[in-house]
């Protein structure tokens, strides 16, 4: 089934200096938007970038139904534009939708949408070596009553702004063991607006005490290790890359798929396996050349210099020859078009 969207298009890139804005504050010019009613999607659009109408009575503003996503578009070395796996991405995006209980937004519709809405705005991608187009596809539901009630109506919006490294150093971070970021049965697969806002309390707290970040333990034990803030977790320990396996508390993450799929193809030992603090902090107490790094699609890598396991801090390896900047960059080359996309991951438009 076709979807048309209409484009009401308006005058390109306005503001150049783009790198000393927060990420997040600068939206590009225009936002693409549908709407779910009757049953059906209709109304899709392509608009200029502007405010929101919503009753005070919209669901999405009491009972939580919202669900994003977070992808990003590059330059390539050709002057092409490449969007990122978005099929892994809509993949990812239906599972949350799913779980819920949202309506599936039919691939044709997002992938057009995608693809007209970055063609539109692709002179905001920045030029700079680590500048990137962050785009963000989210839904919300708005049907106007205050019942306990799953919606009828939605609005599946995508917006985006030029993003740049997302860490500007070595992270500190602090083993969480008191607060938990999902459990068993819930919805840490999904990226849903909860997840997030449950969260920040804990990650307050690490930062007051002097940390950029927590490493979140799973909620029955806090023993076995799950991600780090808003990322996935890796390490390298004894020359191995191992990270924790998928599970219903772990976000299936695109970075963390694809670092993996890298390091199959260059032939490193790898373990996808449970990771128990224990462990870890027995290697760090042994001096060990632990490398540990968030992987995530705003951050790309993130190393992290310092953990903190019961009140005491371990050093971990950043060294220039460590193994996740050589994942790094290989996955840096596949998005830029410097080396070769076997795997099929890049969107050319």
């Amino acid at each position: 089934m076709a979807y048309p969207i209409s484009i009401s298009a308006q005058s390109e890139r306005q503001v150049k200096d783009t790198k000393s804005i927060p990420f997040g504050k600068q939206p590009t010019e225009h936002m693409f938007i549908s709407e779910y009613k009757d049953g059906q999607w209709q109304n899709s659009r392509i608009v200029p970038f502007a405010e929101l109408t919503m009753s005070p009575f919209a669901l999405c503003l009491h009972y939580g139904q919202t669900v994003f996503e977070g992808m990003k578009a590059f330059h390539t070395k050709d002057g092409r534009i490449n969007i990122f796996r978005p099929d892994k991405h809509y993949d990812r995006f239906v599972k949350s939708l799913d779980r819920m209980c949202m309506p599936e937004v039919p691939k044709s519709l997002f992938m057009e949408a995608l693809h007209q809405l970055v063609q539109l705005d692709g002179a905001w991608i920045p030029e700079e070596a680590d500048g990137s187009l962050y785009i963000r596809p989210f839904m919300i539901a708005s049907e106007e009553r205050l019942g306990v009630k799953v919606a009828d109506e939605y609005l599946f919006m995508i917006v985006a702004t030029p993003a740049y490294q997302y860490y500007a150093k070595p992270l500190k971070v602090k083993v969480e063991d008191t607060y938990s970021r999902a459990a068993d049965g819930g919805t840490g697969f999904a990226k849903c607006g909860g997840n997030y806002g449950g969260a920040f309390y804990p990650t307050q707290l690490a930062r007051e005490a002097g940390y950029d970040q927590v490493i979140w333990t799973d909620s029955k034990t806090h023993e076995l290790i799950e991600e780090s803030g808003t990322m996935n977790l890796m390490f390298v320990i004894n020359g191995t890359l191992v990270t924790p396996p998928l599970s219903g508390t772990i976000l299936d993450g695109i970075t963390r798929d694809s670092l993996l799929a890298i390091a199959k193809d260059k032939g490193l030992q790898m373990e996808v396996r449970p990771v128990n603090v224990h462990e870890l902090k027995q290697a760090l107490e042994a001096g060990q050349k632990i490398e540990a790094f968030g992987a995530g699609t705003a951050a790309v890598i993130a190393p992290i210099e310092t953990i903190a396991i019961d009140g005491k801090e371990y050093t971990c390896y950043i060294a220039e020859d460590a193994m996740m900047y050589q994942l790094q960059k290989e996955l840096y080359d596949i998005r830029h078009g410097n080396a070769p996309d076997n795997h099929n991951w890049n969107y050319i438009i």
